[in-house]
């Protein structure tokens, strides 16, 4: 008589082990893009009342961002997103202050929280690359990588911060004609100068919008106004 065959037991499924991993470890966790300037941290709390200080750098081998031509594209992009009024509950954005260098880029910024402040800071960026982008002839990024911001909590921060954005310009040896701001920046339309008649700019509709903060509207004239022949 055949011998019944037995049914056929199936393998145990044996438990994997991994290697330990300290996270705490030099070189763990998320690896750092090799052209990063800004580490990726938790950026600091912004609210209505704190205006930011962000700085964009421009990826390598780029032309030079003070030109007629790119200043045309930057116009247009900071009058188109200048100001987003925080309808469907995405928070309020301005743009108040700006000075463009050939490498890198400073801006005061008002934002009522951290998600409006990075939609705004996207939608601004991303229409300057495009420009940019399409100025030059070419497709890739155009920025090195995210922005660095610094919230301004103090009125002296904010002085400190207004005067280093409107004499960065004279800090890269740029030079433009005396008594005048520089061209590649808001400051004609600055109403902090103290030794400086705007001939009609201040009329004109600027590409920046108006500051709701105190501390941008009051609070930094504590100590002092702005001078072209710096401080």
């Amino acid at each position: 008589m055949a011998k019944k065959k037995g049914k056929k037991r199936s393998a145990q499924p044996r438990q994997r082990t991994f290697p330990a991993f300290d996270l705490r470890a030099k070189g763990a966790g998320r690896p750092k893009s090799p052209d990063s300037g800004v580490p990726h941290l938790k950026r600091e709390s912004v609210t209505r009342h704190t205006p930011v200080h962000p700085t964009v750098k421009l990826a390598a081998g780029l032309p030079s961002l003070r030109t007629r031509e790119c200043y045309a594209v930057f116009w247009d992009a900071f009058c188109a997103g200048r100001e987003r009024a925080g309808r469907r509950g995405d928070g309020e954005f301005r743009l108040v202050e700006y000075s463009i260098q050939a490498d890198h880029l400073h801006l005061i910024v008002e934002a009522s929280d951290n998600d409006a402040l990075a939609r705004g800071m996207c939608g601004l960026l991303t229409r300057i690359a495009k420009g940019l982008n399409k100025l030059w002839g070419r497709r890739g990024k155009v920025w090195k990588e995210r922005y660095h911001a610094h919230v301004l909590r103090t009125p002296r921060e904010v002085y400190n911060a207004l005067r280093y954005l409107y004499a960065n310009g004279h800090k890269h040896g740029r030079r433009w004609n005396p008594g005048r701001p520089d061209p590649f920046s808001s400051a004609p339309w600055f109403e902090g100068w103290r030794d400086y008649v705007h001939d009609g700019w201040i009329a004109v509709a600027g590409p920046v919008a108006k500051a709701r903060s105190w501390l941008r509207n009051v609070g930094w004239r504590r100590h002092g106004l702005l001078s072209l022949a710096g401080p």
